[in-house]
């Protein structure tokens, strides 16, 4: 099995593609079984953010896996793969191991730095674990990526800023705010209790706005977190009336369908006209992928609506050179450490099979021993035997540590290739990425 990536972020495709394509919790488990049942797929895992829908995936041919994946993907997106390649970002083995690092870090977010990816692909990790989902490969894999996540967010900067993709929403919604650019005493309005509900509330108490209030589907958890927040939990039907009171709403379900319509807010700026709010713009900031605000909104007169989609051009508060440069040496360091013990991994099966071949061997002797030698009692046959595996065992046994050490080399593999050739060892292997086409050509 070998290490595949396939995705699609923020930088390869628009968002009305990763609406379609986004993943929400509870399609998890029926994706993974989709994934599973391909021909080419063994271990597969899910990450679906509010910029990013991938798939981490052990598979047995580059090409067969690439399109057993493509072919999923586009059956959410409603496409075939050939329509969807040109928004596919794909990464193998080494690469593939790389991105997933650097995801972790933070380092491929949307607003570099930020901490939630970690929580983000804890859950991935855990949702394919619970699935069955992901064998010794992945498993692997996603502990050591979130094990590095963690390491570059200690040892380096990379966080010093505290940016998310809330704290960046906010910032850009600021200018927008009547009166000043401060969020103190402003009220607002969470929608969603999830995980970036969660933080939106949090970040917002921080920065001394409100009254704040928080709506859910589910009200229990809407009790809850406005109960830690200080804040007043608003029955999910009365989402319209919160709005006529409020200067900022943060928007971040995981529903399906949309949240906000064009009429639900057009009917909250009629009330807003005739009460304390009057003459205040209301900002609308959504974070969910797919969006719960209708893009018309934003043509309502006194609304300024940001989401990912207009997030993605803003330039956002970066992170120091000093600490990016500190980060990557990090990944850069952990990906030799994985290649390492992926060489070794890869190495297993030929030594596997060549101790299977000289047990062959030894048990085809001792077949024909026994036929020459009907005489020997069965005492004399197990010392025979013993001594016999004994020989082979001390025989082999410097070979097979011995590739063991030279598939840690840059060339390891070549050991691994020449042990084959020399005991002419049948042992399955997935084709090479530059072997195979991309999507869409002839498989060779």
């Amino acid at each position: 099995m070998n290490l595949l990536v396939v995705g699609v972020s923020h930088r390869t495709a628009p968002v009305a593609l990763l609406e379609r394509l986004a993943v929400a919790p509870g399609d998890v488990p029926a994706t993974l079984s989709s994934l599973l049942g391909r021909s080419y797929v063994g271990e597969a895992a899910v990450l679906s953010t509010c910029n990013r829908v991938e798939v981490y995936a052990a598979v047995s041919a580059f090409h067969g896996g690439l399109t057993d994946i493509a072919g999923v993907l586009g059956d959410r997106a409603g496409c075939t793969p050939t329509e969807l390649a040109p928004y596919l970002y794909v990464h193998y083995e080494v690469e593939a191991v790389r991105h997933a690092y650097r995801v972790a870090a933070g380092l491929d977010s949307m607003v570099v730095g930020e901490a939630q990816i970690l929580g983000q692909l804890r859950d991935a990790y855990g949702a394919a674990a619970e699935g069955d989902a992901a064998g010794s490969l992945l498993h692997e894999l996603m502990q050591q990526a979130l094990r590095v996540g963690k390491r570059a967010h200690t040892e380096t900067g990379i966080d010093r800023a505290g940016q998310s993709v809330v704290t960046a929403a906010l910032d850009a919604a600021r200018e927008h705010l009547a009166g000043g650019t401060e969020l103190t005493g402003r009220p607002a309005l969470v929608v969603g209790a999830g995980a970036m509900g969660s933080l939106a509330l949090a970040t917002l108490q921080r920065a001394d706005a409100g009254p704040l209030w928080i709506a859910n589907r589910g009200a229990d958890r809407a009790a809850r977190l406005a109960s830690a927040y200080a804040a007043t939990a608003v029955p999910y039907e009365d989402i319209g009336a919160a709005l006529s009171t409020v200067d900022l709403v943060v928007c971040a379900t995981a529903a399906r369908e949309t949240v906000l319509t064009q009429a639900i807010v057009a009917a909250a700026l009629r009330r807003r006209a005739e009460g304390p709010a009057a003459g205040r713009p209301l900002v609308v900031l959504d974070l969910a992928v797919p969006r719960d605000v209708e893009p018309e909104v934003a043509q309502l007169p006194g609304v300024e609506l940001v989401d990912i989609e207009r997030l993605s051009t803003l330039k956002l508060a970066g992170v120091g050179s000093e600490d990016m440069a500190a980060a990557e040496r990090i990944v850069a360091d952990e990906v030799d450490g994985f290649v390492t013990w992926l060489r070794g991994a890869d190495v297993a099966p030929t030594v596997a099979a060549l101790r299977a071949r000289a047990d062959e061997v030894v048990a085809a002797e001792l077949q024909r021993l026994a036929q020459r030698r009907p005489d020997l009692t069965d005492e004399q046959r197990a010392e025979v035997s013993r001594a016999v595996h004994r020989v082979v065992q001390r025989l082999l046994h410097s070979p097979t540590v011995r590739v063991r050490e030279l598939a840690a080399r840059p060339d390891g593999d070549r050991a691994a290739a020449l042990l084959r050739e020399l005991f002419d060892l049948e042992v399955l292997r997935p084709r090479r990425a530059d072997e195979v086409p991309q999507i869409g050509g002839e498989t060779p």
